[in-house]
């Protein structure tokens, strides 16, 4: 999913085996985002901004739109693999510095965040607490079959099928 702090943003569908990493964006919101998909934003931002005279007229007269990569929105159920967490929260999750996760939802309210990860452990997280440039690997974006009761299984069928009709 992609948290509602990100929905006035580009954003896509997570493609299985990507390589991504937690984000910033203009928002001030945390989310993923592709590590190519924002080093060719850089990349171009960079190449835009030459130091002539009609280069700087040019800007004046004709702005351009600032490019941002789009967020990239994970269902809920999807496996991932997140490296670099921060020590103190190994310590205070019980987890180590790399560690496959389930993405989650805390909630389906809206105007509050609710992506998270869950651990093996049944610890979760916001994706708002994960610190910028941790790197995430997308595993799996099919739900993953747990010990869970049924009705929580229909639970994560109804909040997926959701997402793919929503996006």
């Amino acid at each position: 999913m992609c948290d509602y702090s990100l929905q006035g943003l580009p954003n896509r569908l997570a493609i299985e085996g990507e390589e991504l990493v937690v984000h910033r964006f203009t928002t001030g919101a945390i989310g993923l985002a592709s590590r190519k998909e924002l080093e060719q934003t850089i990349t171009s931002q960079h190449d835009s901004s030459r130091h002539t005279f009609w280069a700087a007229i040019s800007a004046v007269l004709f702005p351009r739109q600032s490019q941002e990569a789009p967020a990239v929105c994970i269902p809920p159920g999807a496996v991932l693999r997140v490296s670099d967490f921060a020590a103190n929260l190994q310590h205070e999750l019980g987890i180590g510095s790399e560690e496959t996760v389930t993405f989650t939802q805390t909630s389906l309210m809206r105007g509050t965040y609710h992506d998270a990860v869950c651990f093996s452990n049944s610890r979760q997280v916001l994706l708002q607490v994960l610190k910028e440039g941790q790197r995430v690997r997308v595993l799996s974006l099919a739900c993953v079959e747990t010990n869970d009761t049924e009705s929580s299984k229909g639970t994560r069928l109804r909040m997926a099928r959701s997402f793919a009709h929503r996006n």
